[in-house]
């Protein structure tokens, strides 16, 4: 079997993937399709845990040393702890990643420490309940910052997602960077982004990053970080430091300025598709070749390979789309966050 490192045209090596485990989620925010009553995958056509730990085990021959475990909201399959320590029983130096709502963390908060889970990535739009309920369609706001104070208790890299919204949330950016300056977190914005076709897509919520960032700077004194890792820029956050803090506030520009030409993500769907491109429908269908044998499974890769090769400039699809419709039609619970 191949195990030359996945690259593209331009040059862009794969070693990142994000895997989504399910559709399924406990939320229905108003930025995901799934809000609007669209149904979930039939439990027989999800890839099962064997064979996402097949697939892992291809990509990490071919390079890949970072995965992201998403949905969907992870927490929800049952199941799911025990295959995040198979992963790195069989993966012991693979960087494990996850992203979740934080709704079902807080029993496994020590365990997922002990694993030497690298991070979580912690959706939360709001700090308000009322404003949770509008967002998400539930009332499991004290749950989830439950969740959210039992990562931070036990030690683990929490990094906050929240999708900037004019009108819903954007009067709660002083209290997001009141929350970095008390706690070790990086605080992240993120643009509002077109998917999930027209009832997905709101413009008028749209809240571009530069606005954030001025207003940001209302409220605190903020420095930009250019070489945060110590390596250069390893991801889409464009990062501040913030006077008298202890964490840190981050942009992720999908939208208003893109972050393409370091991509090195390749996203795997619950369903068993790949899938090289957030803003691009293009997707390869492998689980019938993955449940096939050891031709089908050749097969696979190879499509893989070509699919890679194709990798698409994400921004100029963006650039291509009629304005008041959604880049791609899937939701984000579809796809994997």
């Amino acid at each position: 079997m191949e195990t030359a490192p996945l690259k593209d045209a331009h040059g862009r090596v794969v070693r990142y993937v994000r895997l989504s485990v399910t559709d399924r989620c406990n939320l229905r925010c108003m930025y995901c399709a799934h809000h609007m009553g669209l149904g979930f995958i039939p439990h027989d056509l999800i890839l099962t845990y064997e064979e996402m730990l097949t697939v892992l085990d291809l990509l990490a021959a071919r390079g890949v040393d970072k995965v992201r475990l998403t949905g969907g909201e992870p927490f929800v399959r049952k199941g799911f702890m025990g295959f995040v320590e198979r992963i790195r029983e069989r993966h012991p130096s693979m960087d494990i990643r996850i992203t979740t709502n934080a709704v079902l963390l807080a029993p496994h908060a020590a365990r997922l420490k002990a694993l030497g889970v690298g991070g979580l990535n912690i959706s939360f739009d709001t700090f308000n309940p009322e404003t949770f309920r509008h967002i998400s369609g539930s009332s499991l706001y004290e749950k989830a910052r439950q969740g959210l104070e039992a990562a931070l208790e036990h030690g683990v890299r929490v990094k906050l997602n929240a999708v900037a919204m004019r009108g819903v949330n954007d009067h709660e950016l002083p209290e997001f960077l009141d929350f970095a300056q008390k706690h070790a977190v990086d605080v992240r914005f993120i643009e509002y982004m077109p998917l999930g076709g027209r009832g997905g897509w709101d413009e008028g919520r749209f809240w571009p990053a530069d606005e954030v960032l001025a207003t940001a700077q209302q409220y605190a004194t903020l420095t930009p970080i250019e070489d945060y890792h110590g390596k250069g820029r390893t991801g889409p956050a464009k990062m501040f430091s913030i006077a008298g803090g202890k964490g840190r506030f981050g942009l992720i520009t999908a939208v208003s300025c893109h972050f393409c030409a370091d991509c090195n993500r390749l996203r795997v769907t619950s369903e068993g598709s790949f899938r090289t491109c957030l803003f691009s429908d293009s997707e390869v269908p492998f689980r019938d070749l993955l449940r096939s044998g050891p031709q089908g499974i050749k097969e696979m890769m190879r499509q893989l390979e070509v699919a890679v090769q194709a990798k698409p400039l994400g921004f100029q699809l963006l650039q291509q789309r009629d304005r008041q419709e959604a880049v791609i039609q899937r939701s984000m619970s579809s796809i994997g966050g």
